[in-house]
């Protein structure tokens, strides 16, 4: 059904302070936390430098190494902007970006003023720079240049030696990481960053965490959840990973994406054979033409305004991030699509990675390497590659074959990981004991399938999903109706009805939601 925002689509669940554990009645500040032997960080609050008005920064050193608490520690990054209303202020919402890589302090401060007004009215809003990210004890592999020249090197139509060179390219990052990070690698899994956040909860002086997690921040979420259940107040997921599959059975996670991925691509090619005039590239079947423009690029690169060539790889790149907006970017990727057909350079397709781009996936093919168990077999691994890449034919060889860069392609790397991995967290994912969890999914997502929000409320002890009918990734972001039914529970813990659907996604060109 469609959401509906007037209070009486809602059933009331009454949760504030008591928490149901084995049939009993707990009052969660009975119930001591799990990291009570270590101290929590004592968190000096300033106001941040400009252009950040009105956010309080500090800085929470916490342990590197939980075996052993009172060793070396890691300094994170925080901030917070205080409610606006302080007399009917609930508590602190923690907001965590997706990833792994992003800043959760860039997350907040970007997002703060999109936010709905109950939300910054009722909460101190709050985020962090979880170990090795942004301004949390950055680390890195590759430096900027190399890791520029590995992907510029790649191209969008690989050949028959493509497996070979990116089993070799993978182990070559890996021993960068081992040679310049090594002595952090083994402590940057989310087991620790979701232990950092217990601490952050027990500085902040909150009895229970309130929660908006996006993407891979829906991960970080499950498993502070599943770690700490009596201490979940409220708890969003949106954009959700299937955890066990993520964590425990990576290449049953892997497929998926890459078939979410391309089947999104697919769809907004169609639409382009479809509305020709609207999309304005192809001149005949879009996916043919997709194809031969990745071929025309790799055998004649762009020059672009930073100096750098643009191939075949980095069209497919940008893409795989690009489709995350759903339809209201249709007519503006069919636009670059036939700019980058013209040989234009300046189409935003074309654009190589930044700095930070490099940096978050540094990041990225760390933590996921950390926290996902890959058999060591590479009879196995080359069976999934290759069979990934057939599955995907629109983007899967660009990206299956490419370097190490994001998510779905870290196999080759992951394979060939020797790092420790002491810090990835091992447990059932089921949060036996926590406040019903609403995890939101959408039907067309290209990075977190649909699928693994449902698998996600399936293996949680108590969960709802609401469901939004679009393309695109997340929903909080691009549907009023997801929002208003996110921003009800966060603040009185009221559920949408099972069963809920959201369908208000913004048509192809249309302004889509803040």
């Amino acid at each position: 059904m469609r959401w509906a925002c007037g209070r009486s689509w809602f059933a009331v669940v009454p949760l504030v302070g008591l928490l149901l554990i084995g049939g009993g009645v707990v009052d969660a500040a009975a119930v001591p936390s799990r990291e009570e032997g270590v101290s929590p960080p004592v968190l000096t609050w300033v106001p941040c430098a400009a252009p950040d008005a009105g956010f309080e920064c500090a800085d929470a050193t916490v342990p590197l190494d939980y075996r052993h608490p009172r060793g070396r520690g890691i300094t994170l990054a925080v901030t917070r902007h205080r409610a606006t209303d302080p007399r009917r202020r609930l508590g602190t919402l923690v907001m965590q970006p997706g990833g792994p890589g992003n800043s959760g302090v860039d997350f907040v401060r970007a997002g703060y003023a999109s936010l709905p007004g109950e939300l910054r009215e009722r909460f101190d809003v709050f985020g962090f720079d979880a170990r090795g990210i942004g301004r949390s004890a950055r680390y890195e592999c590759w430096d900027h240049a190399r890791y520029a020249r590995e992907l510029a090197n790649s191209p969008g139509r690989p050949g028959p030696d493509a497996y070979r060179r990116a089993v070799s390219t993978a182990r070559d990052f890996d021993a960068a990481c081992a040679a310049r990070a090594g002595d952090v690698l083994p402590f940057l899994g989310t087991g620790y960053v979701a232990r950092d956040l217990e601490l952050l909860r027990r500085a902040l002086g909150e009895r229970q965490l309130t929660f908006y997690g996006r993407s891979f921040g829906t991960y970080i979420g499950t498993v502070y959840a599943d770690r700490n259940p009596e201490r979940v107040r409220a708890m969003v997921l949106d954009g959700a990973y299937d955890p066990v599959h993520y964590a425990d059975r990576p290449y049953e996670y892997d497929r998926p994406q890459y078939l979410a991925l391309d089947g999104a691509l697919g769809r907004f090619l169609d639409w382009c054979d479809a509305d020709p005039a609207r999309c304005g590239f192809g001149g005949g079947p879009a996916r043919g033409a997709f194809g031969r423009l990745l071929a025309e690029l790799d055998a004649h690169p762009v020059a672009t305004p930073s100096g750098a060539l643009a191939n075949g790889y980095t069209l497919a790149f940008r893409l795989m991030f690009e489709l995350n907006g759903g339809k209201a970017v249709w007519p503006a990727l069919g636009t670059a699509l036939r700019r980058a057909a013209a040989g234009d350079g300046t189409a935003s397709l074309l654009r190589s990675p930044s700095a930070e781009s490099l940096d978050f996936l540094t990041v990225n093919v760390v933590v996921e390497c950390v926290d996902r168990a890959y058999p060591r077999d590479p009879a196995r691994l080359e069976w999934n590659v290759r069979a990934n890449v057939r599955a995907a034919p629109l983007l899967g060889p660009a990206i299956g074959f490419g370097p190490p860069t994001y998510d779905h392609n870290h196999a080759p790397a992951c394979v060939q990981w020797t790092g420790e991995r002491v810090s990835r967290h091992d447990g059932s994912y089921r949060a036996r004991g926590a406040a019903p969890i609403l995890v939101l999914g959408t039907t067309g997502d290209p990075d977190t399938p649909y699928r693994d929000a449902v698998a996600l409320v399936e293996r949680l002890d108590r969960a709802r999903l609401l469901t939004f009918r679009a393309e695109g990734h997340t929903a909080f972001g691009r549907s009023v109706c997801a929002r208003a039914a996110a921003t009800a529970y966060l603040t009185d813990l009221t559920l949408p009805p099972r069963g809920t659907v959201c369908a208000d996604e913004a048509e192809p060109g249309a302004v889509a939601p803040a």
